[in-house]
């Protein structure tokens, strides 16, 4: 953009102050520390933050700040009244758009300084939102931001009809969207330009942008606001368009490979395909309570049943509980089911789908995630639980053998002097040696797996819908993958032995309500919400037992989180930077 950046006077009541930030002007920087400074907000007409050199005098309180916008759209409803008044109608129907500003960037790009063209080819049409503006005498400069990109707006007083020129400096803010019609040129200082010789206000802003030096910086108000967040820092809606371009590389590979997408019920009858406390809500014409899905397996396995033989659904899923940087109550998964074959074939699949959407995004498999350089190279690393928690540990959990008390107590003396005392008590209220094995992993070795690892063979215990291991008993051919700490994806060989899954299932019942018998009475705020978290109720889907008993084929099925997976691939520390409308807590 121009290097002089004068911000345009407006007519309304309130004057601004210009503040001049030319790098070539000899004369600003003569100025002493003790000459005054206006710090631009997003406005064209209302009063900018004042502050000296020192900072003395800053607008910071909220009530300030509150009070600033309150005036700035009190004028900016003037505006409106003023452009109806006149007979232009500030909220327009449609507009006629020649080219986008990246199009224009490429068609032109080898304009010369000081080139213009006047052809009547080289006429355009573009529209977008107003993202900053300069004006002085009878010059003024809009800089223009559509989907693709930006393109600059220079208006000159003899390009433009009647009192056109003076409306534009007057009327137009910054936020506004507009369609601008004119030739191309690019100005000496090098700005490709859309030579203004008319334009239309399309949609009149009434509220001001977040500061343009500053942007949005409040986290919780990105969130709250994501569209303003888009809005201020651009880099946001990138990070969704690569999500848009994640999800069809899904898409794409899974139905190069002859999978079909189907879609299952999000309100359930009955939470099942994963332990997760439930959303209950009630259905008043059926007179039922009804579950939101916390996984889509159980009806995709149902699909199984019924003929289908590669199916897939990418969908909501909703579970109640705790939010963090890794968790959100409502989040996407991908899950798929292939008959006729085992979990070896899943990791493949992992394997093929993560590559195929890291090369869409970044062309290359080696990426950095949070400052750790991450190899995505095929073959990746293949390790089971018992070794993986043996490798970290030393506890070799194949020879502590059957006895509960014995393996809590050799756990926690080997390693409990290292723990936090929640771990320690986690590893005491644990129900079954594959439990204990499990915490330990989560603990230990869980947050040490940068790299893509396939951890392989969970206990039995925690795998109530994985078939039996067919060589070690007492572990399931199951599997998950981490990257970075995190659980990425979880498959198994499914268990199609409708008797068995009935057994399990009541069993995972059994203990899960045994947990609730035992919960202590809550003392404090946070142990009531733990509490809570363990006090909901576990059904089984009988029904899903009654497909089983029609006879389900040999098959594997995953289940692969999509949000985690845009995290990695967009270097986004949080899962709410990957969720356009994050759920957040009432604003007070």
């Amino acid at each position: 953009m121009e290097a002089l950046k004068v911000w345009s006077v407006s007519s309304q009541p309130f004057k601004h102050l210009l503040k001049l930030a030319s790098s070539s002007s000899s004369s600003l920087r003569r100025k002493t520390a003790s000459s005054l400074v206006v710090r631009c907000c997003s406005s064209t007409s209302t009063t900018a933050p004042v502050a000296t050199a020192g900072g003395r005098n800053r607008r910071s309180s909220s009530s300030s700040s509150t009070s600033d916008r309150d005036a700035i759209r009190a004028i900016r409803l003037k505006k409106v009244e003023e452009l109806r008044s006149k007979g232009f109608e500030p909220y327009g129907y449609k507009w006629e758009r020649s080219h986008t500003a990246d199009q224009l960037q490429d068609i032109y790009k080898h304009l010369g300084k000081g080139e213009e063209l006047n052809k009547d080819t080289d006429c355009v049409s573009v529209a977008g939102r107003i993202v900053a503006r300069r004006a002085f005498g009878k010059l003024a400069f809009f800089t223009l931001r559509d989907d693709s990109g930006i393109i600059q707006l220079y208006c000159e007083k003899e390009r433009l009809s009647n009192d056109q020129f003076e409306q534009l400096k007057t009327t137009v803010d910054i936020g506004d969207i507009v369609g601008a019609k004119g030739s191309i040129k690019r100005t000496e200082k090098g700005e490709l330009s859309v030579a203004v010789t008319s334009f239309v206000i399309l949609t009149k802003s009434l509220l001001p942008l977040p500061d343009k030096y500053h942007g949005l910086t409040d986290v919780d108000k990105r969130y709250r606001q994501r569209y303003v967040d888009m809005i201020a820092n651009p880099e946001v809606a990138d990070i969704f368009r690569k999500r848009a371009k994640i999800v069809s590389e899904i898409r794409k590979t899974v139905e190069d490979l002859g999978f079909i997408e189907v879609e299952t019920p999000v309100l359930q009858g009955a939470a099942g395909g994963a332990e997760a406390r439930p959303f209950v809500t009630y259905h008043n014409s059926l007179g039922r309570d009804l579950y939101l899905r916390i996984a889509t397996e159980l009806h995709l396995k149902r699909m199984l049943v019924g003929g289908f033989e590669k199916v897939y659904e990418i969908g909501r899923i909703f579970r109640n509980e705790g939010i963090s940087t890794r968790h959100n109550p409502e989040f996407t998964t991908i899950e798929l089911y292939e008959a006729y074959s085992d979990y070896e074939s899943m990791m493949n699949m992992a394997e093929e789908i993560i590559t195929r959407c890291t090369l869409a995004v970044h062309g290359k498999l080696c990426i950095d995630y949070q400052g750790v350089e991450i190899c995505l190279e095929r073959p990746w690393r293949r390790e089971s639980m018992h070794n993986l928690v043996k490798e970290a540990t030393g506890i070799d959990f194949k020879e502590l053998g059957n006895d509960l008390k014995v393996a809590k107590e050799f756990t926690l003396n080997k390693i409990g002097k290292d723990l936090e005392s929640k771990d320690k008590s986690a590893i005491e209220a644990c129900l079954s040696i594959g439990h204990v094995l499990n915490e330990v992993f989560e603990i230990v070795v869980e947050p040490e797996l940068l790299q893509p690892t396939f951890v392989l063979d969970y206990p039995v215990e925690i795998s109530p819908l994985a078939k039996p291991h067919r060589r070690l008993a007492g572990l399931t051919e199951r599997f998950e993958l981490f990257v970075c700490g995190r659980e990425l994806a979880n498959a198994f060989s499914e268990l199609t032995d409708p008797t068995d899954q009935k057994r399990r299932l009541e069993e995972q019942v059994r203990q899960h309500n045994e947990k609730r018998a035992s919960t202590p009475h809550a003392d404090t705020a946070e142990e009531e919400k733990q509490s809570d978290d363990d006090l909901y109720e576990v059904t089984i889907d009988e029904d899903f037992l009654t497909a089983l008993e029609y006879g389900m084929p040999p098959a594997s099925g995953m289940g692969l989180g999509i949000d985690r997976l845009v995290m990695l691939l967009t270097n986004s520390a949080s899962i709410r930077d990957v969720i356009a409308f994050p759920v957040l807590k009432i604003q007070q």
